[in-house]
Parts: C-alpha cells; structure tokens; sequence
C-alpha cells in the first residue's frame, strides 16, 4: 500500500502530510522488513488535539532481532521532537500470542486503526471477552493507585495535579470502552460521549472526569484554590466508578 493513498477524515491536513512523510521514512529505513505501518489512537478516533496530541503507530515486523529493531534509530531521532512516539513492535505471531494478555489494548486497536502501509493483521482477529473483564477491572484500580502515587511524588503541588489530572483520564478512556463492552453498550470513540454513556448506565456523577477530559483539551484552567477541589472529586469518582463495575461485572 503506497503511503499517498489513504485520508484520514478529521485529522488536520498538516498531520497527514507528516504521517506520509514519516511512512515513507519507515520504508526506507526497513525495506522489505516493514510489514504494516498502523496509526490508532486519537488521531483516529476523531478526537486529535494539533499541538497536545500523539501519533501512536504500531508497526509489525518479521522478527525482534535487534539488527531490525536498530533499523528505527535514525527515524526515531527525525521524528520523536514531531509527537511521534516510538511505535509499538509485534510480530504476527506475537500479535495471535498475547491476545489473552493484553485484551483491552488489542480490542481498543482493533476496533479503531487505519492502515497506513502494508497488508492490515488485525483482519480476522478477535478477543476472547473472558479476558477483558481481568484486565479493566486491574487496570481501574491500577489508575487510582498510579494516580495517588504520582500525587505523592508531586508533593501534592497544583502544578503537578494539572500535570497528573490529563495523564490519568488519557489512561482510563481505553478501560472505560473495555467497561461500555462488558456491560454490551455501544462503543464511544469520543471522550465526552463516553463519560455520558457510563454516567447514565451506571447512574454515577462523573462530572470531575468530564472536567478533567476538558483539562486535558485544554478548554478549563482551574484557579490555584479549585485545582485541589477537582482532584478530590477525580478520585472519589474514578473511585466509585471502579466499584460500580466490580459489582457489575461480578454479575454479568
């Protein structure tokens, strides 16, 4: 697949434009060892920030020998400073492999990818759900406990919780789709949508999570006094949401 030959609706004509370019890198760099070339994430859910936002790439090569790894040196170094973050390396096989252990990542991938070079390996494959409900369920309380830890490491400074507040809610938004999955709802790839969706299913007030979403995009700037305020209310809703889906999953 020729790197000219894709758009990507909603993502800025700018970011396509470095995406072929940085493609065409790639394919210079690997040659006949770069299998596909995948970008998931914001920039393809529609929900990309120019400026705020990374490029999240998964890339799929023949073997993790390090002769092919040391191939995305001299592209890592041109392109890390253009939010290009290093991409994620599988193997087919491997791909296949780890289904089981990471469910919630591959779900969240396959149902949201474009290909930009090369033959697409998601093409049949499925996630087995059994494995989904182990993984959200850790990984809610798993972002409640990096969360206070990073509080902790940011002496519970404001300028650290405006920094912790968007990493979080960036982190829960894959587990909150992996919950809208379990519980048989639509998927929502937008954030704001989402939030709406597990507010009125699970009847919770997720209002800090929304603010945090607005945070993220830059759209609030809380003053020095509500920064605290909206971390309080962050944890106890991330908090109770974590305990509506134990109890909910646990009946499913």
């Amino acid at each position: 697949m020729s790197s000219a030959q894709w758009v990507i609706d909603g993502l800025p004509e700018g970011t396509q434009k470095l995406l072929r370019s940085y493609v065409q890198d790639l394919a210079k760099a690997f040659g006949d060892q770069l299998e596909a070339v995948l970008l998931y994430g914001s920039a393809v859910r529609g929900d990309f920030l120019p400026g705020r936002s990374n490029l999240n790439i998964l890339l799929f090569v023949p073997s993790y020998e390090v002769a092919v790894l040391k191939k995305y040196a001299q592209v890592h170094k041109k392109w890390s400073k253009e939010l290009v973050v290093a991409p994620l390396f599988l193997t087919r096989d491997d791909l296949q492999a780890s289904a089981f252990v990471f469910p919630l990542e591959y779900q969240d991938i396959l149902d949201c990818h474009r290909v930009l070079w090369g033959q697409d390996p998601f093409v049949g494959f499925k996630v087995d759900p059994r494995h989904l409900a182990g993984e959200v369920l850790q990984s809610l309380r798993g972002n409640l406990v990096r969360l206070r830890q990073r509080l902790v490491e940011g002496e519970g400074r404001e300028e650290a919780m405006l920094i912790v507040l968007p990493l979080s809610i960036t982190a829960v938004l894959p587990v909150l789709r992996g919950v809208q999955r379990l519980l048989d709802r639509p998927v929502s790839l937008q954030g704001e949508a989402l939030v709406n969706d597990l507010e009125s299913c699970l009847e919770l007030d997720l209002a800090a999570l929304r603010e945090a979403l607005l945070l993220k995009r830059g759209r609030i700037s809380p003053g020095q006094k509500e920064v605290p305020r909206l971390m309080d209310r962050y944890l106890d809703g991330l908090g109770r949401l974590a305990t509506a889906v134990e109890q909910r999953v646990g009946q499913t």
